[in-house]
């Protein structure tokens, strides 16, 4: 595995979620290729603590999301904890009509949330595909009835 942190990893990083819609999972984590991949040259992750504000940013009232639970040990693929960024263009990553407004230009023509930006938070990406081997769990991450998101209890 190719992580770099700079420094150790909390329990809220010992795994990395990832959300998806259903169509896109249906090829299975093997075959999954995210268009973030191919024009960002990374897949979009979270931790624990940061999926639900992720899902609540990009996803808001979207009944179709499944949450993948990844342990980052055991990626073959580069693993990287860097600022927010977002793809051109501002859409979420699976959800090409997400209205980002909120967004500015940053490095590489990425886009790069304005709330986000300064914190000083840093997401996990995954710099190529997904192993099927370091999936440990894929779980429906439905909305509440007023759109908005929570862990859902059978995942820990």
């Amino acid at each position: 595995m190719h992580v770099t942190l700079d420094e150790e990893p909390t329990p809220d990083e010992r795994v990395i979620c990832h959300l998806v819609g259903r169509a896109a999972w249906t090829v299975g984590a093997s075959a999954y290729r995210p268009a973030s991949l191919g024009v960002e040259g990374f897949i979009h992750f979270s931790t624990p603590a940061q999926v639900v504000a992720t899902a609540e940013r990009y996803y808001r009232g979207r009944d179709d999301l499944l949450l993948v639970v990844v342990d980052p040990r055991r990626l073959r693929a580069p693993l990287r904890w860097e600022p927010p960024a977002h793809p051109p263009g501002g859409a979420a990553p699976d959800h090409p009509t997400a209205d980002r407004a909120d967004a500015v230009s940053g490095r590489n023509g990425a886009v790069t949330d304005r709330v986000e930006a300064g914190s000083g938070e840093r997401f996990p990406h995954l710099y190529g595909p997904l192993n099927a081997g370091a999936v440990m769990v894929v779980v429906p991450f439905p909305p509440e009835r007023d759109g908005t998101f929570r862990m859902p209890a059978t995942v820990w």
